[in-house]
C-alpha cells in the first residue's frame, strides 16, 4: 500500500484504506498477524486500549497493552498469563511489516492510543479519550496520522463539558450547604471515582472520603500505580450520624439499592458526561448533577480532528451521525464503523 498522497482543500487524502488492518463488528483485525485492537469476543492475539469491560474482555490468550491495564485486567478477570507490558513510546515490531506504539489516550489509568504503522502508513485508534487534565492519569498526546479512528460518545453539538472545578466546587459548596445531610456520589469504579476523589483533594477538601465496597479494590490499585487519593474509608457498618458531612463515593446503582437507606437524608450527585441533558438527570432522580466526563465532548472531538489532521475519519462508535457531517462539512473522507460490543461504562 503506496503512502497516502494528494491534495485537496481538506489537505491530504488518502486513496484507499489499506488491506493491513480490517474493521469487522467484533473489532479491528489486522489479518497479517491474526490480532485484533480491542475485540469483543476472546481472541489468540489482542492489543487493548484500557481497562473498560466494553474494551477489555476475558478470555484472550495474548494481550498488549500498558502495565497498568494489565493489572486492571487482571483484577477484573483474573490473572493475564499471556499478558506483555508496552510503555508509552516504546515501539514494537508485531511481524508482517507492522510496528506498534502506545501514546496516551487520557481517558482512564493505563489508558492508550494505538499507533499502528506499515508501508509508510500510520493509522492511530485512539480508544477513549479526552483533551482535558486529569489527576488520575496521562494526558493524551497527539500524533498526526493517515487514518484516526475516533469514539464519538459525545459527538452532538450539545455536549459541551464545562470547567470540571466548577462541577466540583458545586459538590463541596452543597456539602457546606446541608451538614447534618450527606453526599452521596454516584460514579464508575474504574476511573471515574477515582477522578472525582482526586478533584476533591485538588480542591482542598482533605476529610476522609468514604467508599461503597465495591470502589475499594480498584482505588488501592489506583494508589498502587502512584495516584495519591488522601484517606480513604470504607462505609462498611457506618450509618447516620457517623456519615452526616461526608462524601461517600459509590457505584450508580447504589444509589437506588437499600445500600442507600443508612446514609443520613443523602443528597444523590451523579458524576457523568450524561449530566448535561437534565431528563437524565430527574429520571434517574438526581438531586445534585455534575457534568464530569472522561470523555471527549464536541468540541475536543472535531479540536483533536483539525489537530491530527488525518487524511480519513473513522467512527467506531457512539453519536457517529453528527461527526460524520462535521467531515463532511470541513471536507474530510470520514466513515462509521458497524461496531458491536461498546456502552458507555466509562462515563
Amino acid at each position: 500500500m503506496a503512502r497516502v498522497t494528494g491534495q485537496t482543500q481538506a489537505g491530504i487524502v488518502a486513496r484507499m484504506a489499506p488491506d493491513w488492518i480490517t474493521p469487522r463488528p467484533e473489532g479491528l483485525y489486522l489479518p497479517g498477524i491474526d490480532a485484533w485492537v480491542d475485540p469483543s469476543r476472546p481472541q489468540a492475539r489482542a492489543i487493548i486500549t484500557h481497562g473498560h469491560a466494553d474494551h477489555a474482555r476475558a478470555g484472550h490468550a495474548h494481550v498488549l497493552a500498558t502495565a497498568e491495564t494489565l493489572a486492571i485486567m487482571h483484577q477484573r478477570f483474573g490473572p493475564q498469563p499471556g499478558g506483555q507490558a508496552l510503555a508509552y513510546g516504546e515501539r514494537l515490531a508485531l511481524g508482517d511489516g507492522l510496528t506498534c506504539m502506545l501514546l496516551p489516550a487520557g481517558h482512564v489509568l493505563g489508558s492508550a492510543q494505538v499507533v499502528l504503522e506499515k508501508a509508510g502508513n500510520r493509522i492511530i485508534v485512539s480508544g477513549d479519550y479526552k483533551r482535558r487534565a486529569d489527576p488520575t492519569c496521562v494526558a493524551f498526546e497527539p500524533l498526526a496520522c493517515d487514518i484516526f479512528i475516533t469514539e464519538a460518545t459525545f459527538g452532538l453539538p450539545v455536549f459541551r463539558h464545562p470547567d470540571t472545578a466548577g462541577e466540583v466546587a458545586k459538590l463541596l459548596a452543597a456539602l457546606a450547604a446541608n451538614p447534618d445531610r450527606c453526599v452521596a456520589v454516584g460514579a464508575y469504579a474504574l476511573g471515574k471515582a477515582q477522578r472525582v476523589i482526586a478533584e476533591l483533594r485538588r480542591a482542598g477538601h482533605d476529610a476522609p472520603i468514604y467508599l461503597h465496597g465495591a470502589m475499594t479494590a480498584l482505588c488501592a490499585l489506583y494508589e498502587a500505580h502512584g495516584v495519591a487519593l488522601g484517606d480513604l474509608r470504607p462505609v462498611g457498618t457506618l450509618k447516620g450520624e457517623a456519615l452526616k458531612g461526608a462524601i461517600i463515593v459509590a457505584p450508580p446503582s447504589a444509589l437506588r439499592d437499600v445500600w442507600s437507606r443508612r446514609l443520613p437524608d443523602p443528597i444523590t450527585a451523579m458524576a457523568s458526561g450524561w449530566m448535561r441533558v437534565r431528563q437524565r438527570a430527574v429520571q434517574s432522580g438526581i438531586e445534585l448533577p455534575l457534568v464530569i466526563s472522561d470523555h471527549a465532548d464536541w468540541d475536543e472531538l472535531t479540536a483533536t480532528i483539525t489537530e491530527l489532521n488525518p487524511a480519513e475519519v473513522w467512527v467506531t462508535h457512539g453519536r457517529e451521525e453528527a461527526l460524520l457531517q462535521w467531515c463532511e462539512l470541513h471536507q474530510r473522507r470520514a466513515r462509521a464503523l458497524d461496531m458491536v460490543g461498546r456502552d458507555d461504562e466509562g462515563d
